[in-house]
C-alpha cells in the first residue's frame, strides 16, 4: 500500500508535510530518520532521535487526527499555519492507535507468490530487512517470532508486532508486511497471537508426531493405532485403509507427475506417525476460524521438526486428512531430506533433494497450489537456486537467527571484549541449549575467542560449529544476568547496536540480499 495516492494533488500534500516535519525537527532540536518522514491524510509523521531515544513525532493542523496518542505537546509555525506537534515515546499504545491510523502499518495477509520470514529476536532488525526488501518481488514477514523464543527471551507477541512496526516506520516502507505468529503448540499460544495482531499462525503439532513407526512391532503398532483420537479424526482404521491403501495416485503438477500408490502398512505407518498431529492442528484450526475470519489470516502446518523426512506419501496423507476434515491452509512445511542445521547451508545430497523436493512441488500443485515452507531457512545458499527453479513462486522462506548473528558479527567488529564475554557464555551453554534444535556443532569445535586478535573476531562466524553454537544459545546470552556489577549482556548489546545501527542495517541488508537473490 502506498503512503498515499498518487494523484499530483496528495503529492504535492506529501511534499508539504515532509517539509513541515523537517522545519518542525529543526524547531524542536530533533533529528529525523528521512525516510521515516511521511503523511497519511491529515496526519504527518516521521521515526526521530531525541535525548538519545528514538521517538515518535507527530504534526497535524488540529488535535483530531492525534486522538488517542500520548506525549508531548508543542506548538510549531509551519508553512500552513499554527501546527500541533506531539512527540511521542515508542509505546504499545502509541504502536496500536498508530497502526489503526495508518494502515499500511498494519501487518497485511499476505498474498500469493514467494515469501520470506525475517525474525528478530532482539527487536531491532527490520529496517535492515526493509532495506533489502525494498522494491523485490518477495513479500516480507518482518514480526515473526516462535513460542520457544519468545520463553527464551521473555519478549510478548505484542512486543514482536510493535517492533517491527517501529522498524517499518523508521525505514519507511508501506508496501506491507506480514506477522507470523510460528510454532504455535496450544490454543492459549493461539489465543495471543491473535490478541497481538499477527496475519499468519504456524501450527506446530511436532510433539504429536510419533518418529519411526516402522521400528515398532505388530502389537505395538496395534496399540498404537487404537490409542489414536479415531473422534477427532472422524474416521476408522478401515477407512483410512479403504481411503489410501493399494491404490494408485497420479501426482499431476504443470511440469512434470508421479505415481503413488501406498501398501495398508504404509497407512498405518502413516496414521501412527501423523494421526496425532492431525487431529491437534484440525483443533487449532477450528479454535482460529471460531476467532477470525478466513480472510484474515494465513495458515501453515509445520511437522518439520521430526526425527526422519516426511516422504511423498506421507505428505500425500497429512494434507489430504486435514483436507476431509475442512481444514483449509495456505503452506505446509514438510522435513525435507537432508540436514537443515541452524545458522549453516545444507548438508545433504544435493541432486537427492532436488528428486525429493520436486515431488513436494508436485503434491502442492495437485493438492490446491499451495506453497511449501522451508523452515531452518536462512543459510541455505546452496539450494537456494533449486528451491526457486521447482517452486516457481510457491515458497516461503522463514529464517531467525541468522539475524542474530550479524548482530553478533558487528558486535565483534565494533566491540570485540563484549564479543569475547558473549561468545564465551555460548561455549559454555551450547550444550544445555542445543536440547531442541537441529544442529550438528560440537563444543570441542567451537572458537576459543580469548587466543583471537580483535580483527579475527567477526570471522569467527563463518565457521560452522561456532556460528551454530551462536544461534542456539541466544536466550541464554539475552537473559543473563551479570553478578559482577556490570549491566547485561542484552543491554550492553542493544547499546552498541544502536550506536551503530547503520553498520548493522548494511550487514543485514547485503546478508538478505544474498538470501532474496534466486527469488526475485
Amino acid at each position: 500500500m502506498a503512503v498515499r495516492p498518487s494523484s499530483k494533488e496528495n503529492l504535492g500534500l506529501a511534499e508539504r508535510g515532509r517539509a513541515d516535519v523537517q522545519h518542525a525537527c529543526t524547531v524542536l532540536g530533533l533529528r529525523p530518520y528521512p525516510d521515516s518522514i511521511a503523511t497519511w491524510d491529515d496526519l504527518a509523521f516521521a521515526m526521530v532521535h531525541s535525548g538519545g531515544q528514538k521517538r515518535l513525532l507527530l504534526l497535524s493542523a488540529d488535535m483530531e487526527p492525534l486522538a488517542g496518542f500520548h506525549g508531548t505537546r508543542y506548538s510549531v509555525e509551519t508553512s500552513t499555519g499554527p501546527t500541533v506537534a506531539l512527540l511521542c515515546p515508542l509505546s504499545a499504545d502509541n504502536g496500536h492507535t498508530l497502526r489503526s491510523s495508518v494502515p499500511s502499518l498494519a501487518p497485511v495477509v499476505l498474498t500469493r507468490g514467494p515469501s520470506i520470514g525475517t525474525g528478530d529476536r532482539i527487536g531491532l532488525a527490520t529496517p535492515g530487512h526493509a532495506r533489502a526488501l525494498r522494491n523485490r518481488a518477495m513479500a516480507p514477514v518482518f514480526a515473526q517470532q516462535s513460542v520457544r523464543e519468545l520463553s527464551r527471551i521473555q519478549r510478548s507477541m505484542h512486543e514482536v508486532v510493535d517492533n517491527a512496526m517501529w522498524g517499518v516506520v523508521q525505514a519507511g516502507y508501506h508496501a506491507g508486511y506480514a506477522a507470523d505468529a510460528d510454532h504455535l503448540k496450544s490454543v492459549a499460544d493461539l489465543d495471543r497471537a491473535i490478541d497481538a495482531g499477527f496475519t499468519m499462525f504456524t501450527a506446530d503439532p511436532g510433539e504429536f508426531v510419533a518418529d519411526m513407526p516402522e521400528r515398532l512391532d505388530a502389537d505395538d503398532l496395534n496399540v498404537r493405532l487404537d490409542a489414536l483420537p479415531w473422534d477427532i479424526l472422524q474416521c476408522t482404521l478401515n477407512d483410512c485403509c479403504r481411503r489410501y491403501a493399494n491404490r494408485k495416485v497420479t501426482i499431476a503438477g504443470r511440469r512434470a507427475e508421479f505415481a503413488l500408490m501406498p501398501s495398508a502398512q504404509d497407512v498405518m505407518h502413516a496414521s501412527v506417525k501423523y494421526g496425532r498431529a492431525i487431529a491437534h492442528t484440525v483443533e487449532l484450526y477450528r479454535h482460529l476460524t471460531a476467532r477470525s475470519a478466513r480472510d484474515a489470516f494465513v495458515f501453515e502446518v509445520a511437522v518439520d521438526e521430526t526425527a526422519t523426512p516426511t516422504t511423498a506419501a506421507e505428505h500425500y496423507y497429512i494434507a489430504s486428512e486435514l483436507k476431509r476434515l475442512g481444514v483449509q491452509w495456505d503452506s505446509i512445511a514438510p522435513r525435507f531430506v537432508g540436514r537443515f542445521l541452524k545458522g549453516v547451508d545444507y548438508v545433504g545430497d544435493l541432486e537427492q533433494f532436488r528428486v525429493e523436493f520436486r515431488k513436494h512441488v508436485l503434491l502442492a500443485e495437485h493438492l490446491g497450489g499451495y506453497k511449501l515452507s522451508l523452515h531452518s531457512g536462512s543459510d541455505k545458499f546452496s539450494i537456494y537456486p533449486l528451491v526457486a527453479e521447482l517452486a516457481d513462486g510457491a515458497i516461503h522462506i522463514k529464517t531467525s537467527g541468522t539475524s542474530y548473528l550479524e548482530a553478533l558479527r558487528v558486535i565483534g567488529t565494533v566491540a570485540p571484549d563484549l564479543f569475547r564475554e558473549v561468545l564465551r557464555l555460548s561455549k559454555q551453554r551450547y550444550v544445555a541449549d542445543a536440547g531442541d534444535y537441529h544442529v550438528g556443532a560440537s563444543v570441542s569445535r567451537v572458537v576459543d575467542p580469548d587466543g583471537l586478535r580483535e580483527e579475527e573476531l567477526p570471522d569467527t562466524l563463518d565457521q560452522p560449529d561456532t556460528r551454530q553454537a551462536c544461534h542456539v544459545t541466544f536466550g541464554s546470552v539475552l537473559s543473563d544476568r551479570r553478578d559482577d556489577g556490570r549491566p547485561p549482556i542484552r543491554d550492553r548489546l542493544l547499546s552498541v547496536l544502536s550506536r551503530n545501527e547503520d553498520l548493522y542495517y548494511r550487514r543485514l541488508e547485503e546478508h538478505f540480499a544474498r538470501h532474496i537473490a534466486p527469488f526475485v
